[in-house]
């Protein structure tokens, strides 16, 4: 076996649960083969780079194992291997996350939590009975 469809290739090594998944990524152009755009029949060789965008994380791999068979994560992970400036990128990405501020912080406005509802609540009893009085 000198080639192997992308999808198949991408969908062998796990970087997609299902081979209509590989699919619809590389359609959104979010998959090339040797800095080009790919399409889902193109054919992989060994020592191609294919570089893919997967939730927001960047990857650079170059083949080095064909299969068109899904196995086991062991094995399908010696189908590839990352390049080092990919693996220093994924791991800076990972760190600005993690020391990143927490979206939910930024949240000044919005839906009152439980606690605020039952301050609101108090309020409104204690302001009702001054009011009868």
């Amino acid at each position: 076996m000198d080639e192997v469809r992308l999808d198949k290739w991408l969908w062998a090594a796990r970087f997609y649960k299902t081979r209509s998944l590989a699919v619809e990524e590389i359609a959104k152009g979010r998959v090339q083969v040797n800095g080009q755009a790919a399409k889902p029949a193109r054919a992989v060789r060994l020592a191609d780079r294919v570089a893919l965008r997967r939730e927001g994380v960047e990857r650079t791999v170059v083949v080095r194992g064909l299969s068109e068979v899904r196995g086991p994560a062991p094995v399908a992970q010696q189908l590839y291997e990352e390049t080092p400036e990919s693996i220093a990128e994924r791991e800076k990405q990972a760190q600005q996350r993690r020391f990143g501020a927490e979206p939910s912080q930024s949240i000044e406005q919005g839906r009152p939590t439980k606690r605020d509802r039952r301050k609101l609540a108090d309020w409104n009893r204690w302001s009702a009975s001054a009011d009868t009085e």
